[in-house]
């Protein structure tokens, strides 16, 4: 169904996942690509790895952000791409992650399939222009779906 996806709005699910409970980063994210067009769904708190990529794949979602600053990212994003690979889905949601992420870590979670990591300094222009490129290279290599 990725074909008839270009006519509409990029969807994006921004989440936190595990005990975090610092939003305001993610909030701020979420308004700024908002901002440029994109449709913002937001988990809040507290949520499993199961559930966020149980939510994005209901809502069909092209991006799924996880933003942390708790220091579980290697485990929670890990566990993320596992249940995206379990249901098909990693290379059709787009997978990144933001906040607090030292330097070596964002690397390794990179090696492992986050498409990209976001840190705290990173301006919103830069975030806005890695998923609209993205979105775009991924929607060119699935075929129309509906046969058209």
């Amino acid at each position: 169904m990725r074909g008839l996806k270009m006519q509409r709005k990029t969807r994006v699910l921004l989440a936190k996942a595990g005990l975090d409970g610092h939003e305001r980063g993610v909030r701020v994210v979420g308004m700024g690509l908002r901002d440029a067009g994109m449709e913002v769904l937001y988990t809040g708190l507290y949520n499993t790895p199961e559930m966020i990529v149980r939510t994005a794949i209901q809502e069909d979602v092209d991006v799924l952000g996880l933003s942390t600053l708790s220091g579980g990212h290697m485990e929670l994003c890990s566990r993320i791409l596992e249940l995206l690979k379990e249901e098909g889905k990693e290379r059709e949601i787009l997978f990144i992650a933001g906040g607090i992420i030292p330097q070596d870590e964002g690397e390794a979670l990179k090696r492992v399939g986050v498409s990209e990591i976001f840190r705290e300094a990173t301006k919103m222009g830069e975030i806005v222009k890695f998923i609209e490129n993205n979105v775009k290279k991924r929607d060119a290599s699935f075929p129309n779906q509906a046969g058209e």
